[in-house]
């Protein structure tokens, strides 16, 4: 089954957005945890979690990947700015609970000069002091393009933050096709490849979920432009590729592409009928 749907807006709630969902024949979808430039949280109303999961059961959903907030910054070099990291992944979690057994996705952050070896070192201590036994959400390090600073700018660096934490089941990696192609990963001619070298390197049981984007930038750019699918330099027929690609089969897909709600249904229909179900 392909479980794909986009990353929607939060703020009217959890069956608000399945609802939406649903309507574009999607069935998983992303969403902030609060403010994504920001850090306030929307309080959640227990009814409304309880009217979802019982939508979500209803239209088979897959899995969830909420995202944590763009401001989170696990590694920066300000001691207050690693707190409130900490302080929001441990609110985050917390929340998650609501809805038990998704994702939680989020960028590792940027060393700002520090260096990536004392980035990753940050990271992973943060994740130790917010990680617990008894949380079900799994955490995500999303792949990152390698602009400025950032750490996972490579399979390598995300590794290195996953070696240092201690509860190594409760995490995994997202991979944003627009990201890996930004950052010089080659999808395009040769996706076996670049799974390959993922699997070596990470291992594909910690593929967790994909951020399905093309891209306006060539190979290699480290910039980070997420474009339409089919309408940037990765272009249709290698995402199509992708949801294909028996290593990626039944793991959420989600839409990034600067769309209204009326593209993403089209992106959605033209996936769903570029899919191939009898190869599973």
């Amino acid at each position: 089954m392909l479980y794909i749907g986009n990353h929607t807006s939060s703020s009217a709630g959890y069956l608000a957005m399945g609802k939406r969902t649903a309507k574009k024949d999607g069935n998983t979808f992303a969403f902030f945890t609060r403010n994504p430039r920001g850090g306030r949280a929307k309080a959640i109303q227990e009814e409304d979690v309880e009217k979802f999961l019982k939508l979500a059961k209803e239209e088979k959903f897959g899995k969830l990947v909420a995202h944590a907030p763009y401001t989170l910054n696990a590694c920066a070099a300000k001691e207050e700015l690693r707190v409130f990291a900490r302080e929001t992944m441990e609110d985050d979690l917390r929340r998650m609970e609501y809805t038990p057994g998704n994702y939680y996705n989020f960028h590792p952050g940027s060393h700002v000069g520090q260096g990536a070896e004392k980035g990753i070192r940050l990271i992973a201590q943060v994740l130790n002091e917010v990680l617990k036994e008894e949380q079900t959400t799994t955490v995500l390090l999303e792949t990152m393009s390698g602009k400025g600073t950032e750490v996972g700018r490579n399979f390598e660096e995300l590794q290195a933050i996953l070696e240092q934490v201690n509860l190594q089941e409760k995490m995994g990696v997202c991979l944003d096709t627009c990201h890996v192609w930004d950052g010089g990963y080659d999808i395009v001619k040769d996706l076996d490849k670049v799974l390959e070298e993922f699997d070596r390197i990470i291992g594909l049981h910690r593929l967790k979920a994909i951020h399905l984007n093309d891209s306006q930038n060539d190979l290699g750019s480290h910039k980070d432009r997420h474009a339409k699918i089919g309408e940037g330099k990765i272009g249709l027929e290698a995402l199509v590729r992708v949801i294909n690609h028996p290593s990626l089969r039944g793991i959420p897909f989600i839409l990034e592409t600067p769309n209204d709600e009326e593209g993403w249904a089209r992106e959605i229909k033209m996936l769903r009928e570029a899919y191939k179900e009898e190869s599973e």
